[in-house]
């Protein structure tokens, strides 16, 4: 893939594709195609995988994800079916507007459309002043692989900017409510699984519970990303860290509006195209029959061990 198809909500810059693939050595005429190739043969040599067709864009896109590391991207490409083996429950035949009730009343989650100046994707997610219910959030982390596949399929980028908006409602209402087991398995999906690279994690809120909040995401997240947590008092304060041009209206910046972004993305994730992949790409797991047994590595047991003696402090 020499060109970034057009997206019907995404954004790129003129030079993004050359630029990411330079940041990883990865531009030279032939190289990035090759390491594909060599990607995809691997995959067909894999008695453990279920499904082997995976798109030219999905391994280029998981090259990018390991800084255009062959190992490492053959490892995440394992880790992602062997995820959708043990921990079943965060995957499915979900339809956004029919299965998750009024999830999106109660978080709004967007990636918005321009990236930054950096080639960096912004999330932003708008946590309502509603009565939420705890099995909301297993809904939310099912809504974010639906998104997350699309992001994966469709998106050229090199990280990711997460923007937590708390400054509407009572943040204390949705930690009490938080499932710390279940929040620590979705994002070991979404990092190690689809590797969602965090450059920084801006919370929005006013509260007091900063250390509550801090010692949330130390248990949730590596070290390295938790470091990575902010909290802001206020919407301006992020202008410092993203352009203020590509937040949405309500924000003070030059992009549509959250509630009309909000409905693109529920037509995306709905459209025809969409569902037909998320059915074939929820078949791509493993039958641990056929896996060479010393393959099956620490990294693996632990994850269907699900981190049962975590607790808040």
């Amino acid at each position: 893939m020499d060109f970034i198809p057009k997206d019907r909500i995404l954004e790129t810059k003129p030079d993004t594709l050359e630029y990411i693939r330079k940041q990883y050595n990865l531009n030279k005429p032939g190289q990035m195609k090759e390491a594909v190739n060599i990607l995809s043969d691997w995959v067909q040599k894999q008695n453990h995988f279920k499904k082997k067709d995976f798109s030219k864009h999905y391994y280029e896109s998981t090259l990018i994800a390991c800084k255009g590391s062959i190992e490492r991207a053959k490892s995440m490409i394992d880790k992602m079916c062997t995820m959708r083996t043990l921990l079943p429950q965060f995957f499915g035949n979900y339809n956004l507007k029919t299965d998750f009730g009024n999830l999106h009343k109660t978080i709004c989650v967007t990636l918005l459309p321009k990236q930054t100046d950096d080639h960096y994707r912004v999330e932003l997610i708008k946590c309502n002043d509603t009565d939420v219910k705890s099995f909301q959030f297993m809904d939310y982390f099912r809504s974010n692989v639906i998104l997350t596949e699309y992001f994966k399929v469709h998106d050229y980028s090199t990280r990711i900017i997460i923007v937590l908006d708390f400054s509407g409602s009572n943040i204390m209402d949705y930690i009490s409510k938080l499932n710390i087991v279940e929040m620590k398995q979705a994002m070991t999906i979404y990092m190690e699984g689809y590797g969602m690279r965090i450059k920084a994690i801006h919370i929005i809120t006013t509260s007091k519970l900063i250390d509550t909040i801090l010692s949330i995401a130390k248990k949730v997240l590596n070290k390295k990303v938790a470091e990575r947590v902010y909290i802001r008092k206020t919407i301006q304060e992020l202008y410092e860290h993203i352009p203020k041009h590509i937040l949405p209206r309500e924000y003070g910046g030059e992009e549509r509006p959250l509630n009309e972004l909000q409905r693109e993305w529920l037509e995306a994730l709905t459209s025809e195209e969409h569902v037909k992949y998320m059915l074939e790409i929820n078949e791509a797991c493993t039958d641990e029959n056929y896996r060479q047994k010393d393959k099956f590595n620490e990294n693996f047991t632990a994850m269907a061990g699900t981190f049962r003696l975590l607790t808040i402090d």
